[in-house]
Parts: structure tokens; C-alpha cells; sequence
């Protein structure tokens, strides 16, 4: 039996590999992304609103707050209904790292 380094290092790989490939794995990972993805894009929702729309300020604080309640759930089926984990996960971040760089731009966290 050959105990090379390269041996050992690609049997643990193809074990981790199987590990994660597991259907448990990917339920978790969606399961994440709807709610630690989902609270952050609500959250920067909620500030990019406030600061983007016209009106009253107290107005489009109210008015970005109900729809971060939306965004949140929607986030929540777009991470179960896309067909990778992958795909859940870049859904929800990218909106919110663009949401977070124009709010910061429009300036939010000055």
C-alpha cells in the first residue's frame, strides 16, 4: 500500500468531498443564506429606503421597513427555490453588498 503524501492528501480531500456532498449539507447552507442573507439584505433594504426615497423622512424610514418585510421572506423562498446553494447565496448577497455600496454613496455609516 502507497502512503505518499499526494495519496493521503487526495483520499482526505475525496472524503471531505463526500461529506459535503451530502443532501443534509446543502439544505443547511440554503437554510443560512434565508436567514443570515436574508436579515442583512432586509436590513440594508430598510437603510438604502430611508435614504433613497423622496418624501418625509419619517415616511421612507416607514415605508423601508415594510418593505425589508417582504424582502426578508422573498429572500427566504428565492433561497429554497433556486437550484443550488450556490445560487441562493449569490442572490441574496449581491443585491445587498450593491444596495449597501449606493446607500453608503447616498451616505448611510458616515
Amino acid at each position: 500500500m502507497d502512503r505518499s503524501p499526494t495519496t493521503a492528501s487526495t483520499t482526505a480531500s475525496t472524503r471531505l468531498a463526500t461529506f459535503f456532498a451530502r443532501p443534509g449539507w446543502g439544505v443547511f447552507s440554503r437554510s443560512m443564506a434565508a436567514i443570515l442573507g436574508g436579515y442583512a439584505l432586509a436590513a440594508v433594504t430598510s437603510v438604502f429606503c430611508a435614504l433613497a426615497l423622496p418624501g418625509a423622512r419619517g415616511q421612507s424610514v416607514l415605508t423601508g421597513m415594510l418593505l425589508a418585510i417582504v424582502v426578508c421572506a422573498c429572500a427566504a423562498l428565492w433561497a429554497f427555490a433556486t437550484r443550488t446553494a450556490l445560487r441562493a447565496w449569490i442572490g441574496i448577497l449581491l443585491p445587498t453588498v450593491v444596495m449597501a455600496a449606493v446607500a453608503r454613496a447616498l451616505g448611510a455609516w458616515a
